[in-house]
């Protein structure tokens, strides 16, 4: 009978994942089942669940009193993120756990497919999806309403002159792979401009490390905050949390972080250029969040 459920519980999740591709199209956030009304509780049930699939909780940030991002991985995100130059920016997923206006908690979760194609990763990550819905189910797809193409993804900008992935920020330069992640890990634990380390990943076969980076904000970078710009931008009833932490990326002893432009963008993509709620409310954000990575890595501006 459970192997029975088992092959039925599976057909279920991939009947759901492709109906929700049916379009061809991705979106950047998968929404869950929910965990009742207690935040503890589903933080508590939501990792149970994460390590029951087979995944490593690698860290775990609270922004702000109303959400939890759990930030995961396992071997096969790993494999694939050492695959790809600059895959290291997708060597994790992150699971949120986010208390609505109206009391609900919604489990969230990123798409590994959505951002494997923004990071230009070439291995297929329907697999990671996969176990995903089936620990945490699979209620459909959301962020932009019409969704982008894998296409689309891999060749990425929000408008004209904006920057690409390829535009990558590199906030410091080593002289070896070791002394760039050592002084980027004492940064973040010294808090360097408003920062903290969530999580730290080494990819094998590379000399390539992430970092996520929670940004408070300091008084002369208050919009680099999570908090600031999360309460500017993810004004809608289904939270986009997701879109944090921050990454820098130290890869043959440079230290990298995405533009803003770009990182903030591909989480919200059909956010509005003006008006409320629109990268016009967070203009500040480009250069604060530059100056707090180099801060935390160590550069020049720092």
């Amino acid at each position: 009978m459970n192997k029975i459920r088992t092959i039925l519980s599976a057909a279920i999740v991939t009947a759901v994942m492709a109906t929700a591709h049916a379009d061809g199209n991705l979106k950047p956030f998968i929404l869950g089942n929910s965990e009742g009304s207690d935040m503890a509780s589903a933080v508590s049930a939501v990792k149970e669940k994460l390590k029951a699939a087979g995944f490593e909780i690698a860290g775990e940030y609270s922004p702000y009193d109303t959400a939890t991002i759990i930030v995961i991985t396992n071997d096969e995100l790993k494999s694939a993120a050492a695959k790809t130059d600059f895959g290291a920016f997708g060597a994790a997923a992150r699971v949120t756990i986010t208390k609505g206006k109206d009391g609900s908690i919604q489990v969230a979760y990123t798409n590994p497919e959505y951002y494997g194609a923004a990071y230009r990763m070439k291995s297929d990550l329907s697999g990671i999806n996969a176990k995903l819905a089936s620990a945490l189910g699979n209620k459909g797809e959301y962020g932009p309403a019409s969704g982008l193409s894998a296409e689309d993804l891999e060749d990425y900008q929000y408008k004209w002159l904006m920057p690409y992935f390829t535009d990558r920020l590199e906030l410091a330069d080593y002289d070896s792979q070791a002394k760039a992640v050592q002084t980027v890990e004492a940064n973040l634990k010294a808090g360097k401009g408003g920062t903290a380390e969530v999580y730290r990943i080494d990819l094998p076969g590379q000399k390539a490390t992430v970092f996520g980076v929670a940004m408070k904000g300091t008084k002369d970078e208050e919009c680099a905050g999570d908090k600031y710009i999360m309460d500017s931008i993810d004004f809608k009833k289904t939270r986009s949390t997701g879109h944090l932490p921050y990454e820098i990326v130290v890869k043959d002893g440079v230290a990298y972080a995405l533009p803003a432009e770009f990182r903030i963008a591909i989480s919200f993509p059909d956010l509005s250029m003006v008006g409320s709620n629109s990268f016009a409310s967070i203009m500040c954000a480009p250069g604060a969040i530059q100056a707090t990575l180099e801060a935390a890595a160590g550069g020049n501006g720092s």
